[in-house]
């Protein structure tokens, strides 16, 4: 009596294997290749712009006259830092790099107060050249 139930189990987990097949399982969404990282390339570094402070320092050297550039430095409130007058003059100088010169020519740089937008602001003005260096 005993054998009869295990019997009828065993016959049951037979049939029931015996019927199902095993299909592999297939992944619905499609497998995408992420794109490989793309490494910014470094900015080009502009040009080096040699600054002259005085005139004199050009006489007796060919150069040629690009046009005036100038660089600003902003203190926007009281509490900010004060303007830079090497930051002014560095952005003088990258702007004259932007213009393809070597050179440039300080004409004057100074703080005024009261601009717009500012409550001191550190201004370089000068002209770029393309001078011809022996």
């Amino acid at each position: 009596m005993r054998a009869l139930p295990l019997c009828l189990l065993a016959l049951l987990l037979a049939g029931c294997s015996a019927t199902h097949k095993t299909q592999p399982i297939v992944n619905e969404r499609p497998i995408i290749e992420q794109p490989k990282p793309v490494k910014p390339k470094p900015a080009p570094r502009p040009a080096t712009v040699k600054l002259y402070k005085n005139a004199e320092a050009l006489v007796g050297t060919p150069f040629r006259d690009l046009g005036e550039v100038s660089g600003e430095s902003c203190q926007v409130s009281a509490q900010d830092a004060q303007p830079s007058m090497s930051n002014a003059r560095r952005r003088m100088l990258s702007h004259a790099s932007n213009m393809k010169a070597n050179a440039v020519l300080l004409h004057q740089c100074q703080i005024i107060s009261g601009v717009a937008g500012c409550n001191q602001q550190a201004v370089c003005q000068g002209s770029a050249l393309n001078v011809s260096f022996k």
